[in-house]
């Protein structure tokens, strides 16, 4: 059954919508998968807060006009699954990355990440960027480590003493 005008309009505005907010997205082709591949990828999808969406690549090319994700236009042949991540950047990539290795006939063909067309090889890349949980960890352990070096650093000497006092209470008492 095909789409009338109306509905055609739905779905670019939609994906438009999606993409003018999403961080980064990831093309890949799904044929071979079942329908209870593609539910349980939708799930797994909503879990992460991903945006998932089967679209013909001539309504994907006229939502992407005007978007970050116009440089895609050309790699939209064949039967496509378009992955959005809308908060965390990498999310859409992990979830492509995860379900592919269960599901080989999930393939990767293009990743678009700030405004410029990637291969499907730096899937992983983009998989393995750190969620904003993570990034700020690792931030706040930056700046926790030279205070904490410090702190060490005028202890050692205090300590040294007392494992000095020890040995010579022990040397002593034998």
């Amino acid at each position: 059954m095909s789409l009338t005008l109306q509905q055609k309009q739905a779905v670019v505005s939609e994906v438009r919508e999606v993409a003018a907010t999403a961080q980064a997205a990831v093309a890949a082709e799904y044929v071979g998968l079942t329908v209870t591949q593609m539910t349980q990828l939708r799930a797994k999808a909503r879990e992460t807060g991903v945006y998932v969406r089967v679209v013909k690549n001539t309504l994907a090319r006229r939502a992407f006009d005007g978007t970050d994700f116009e440089c895609l236009k050309d790699s939209l042949t064949g039967p496509l699954l378009l992955v959005f991540s809308r908060d965390d950047p990498g999310a859409g990539a992990r979830l492509v990355r995860d379900f592919a290795k269960d599901n080989q006939k999930l393939v990767p063909k293009a990743v678009a990440f700030a405004g410029e067309l990637r291969p499907a090889s730096d899937l992983a890349l983009l998989a393995n960027l750190p969620t904003l949980d993570e990034a700020r960890a690792k931030l706040l352990s930056i700046f926790q480590a030279p205070q904490t070096k410090l702190v060490r650093t005028l202890a050692e000497p205090a300590g040294q003493f007392v494992r000095v006092l020890a040995a010579y209470r022990d040397k002593q008492s034998a």
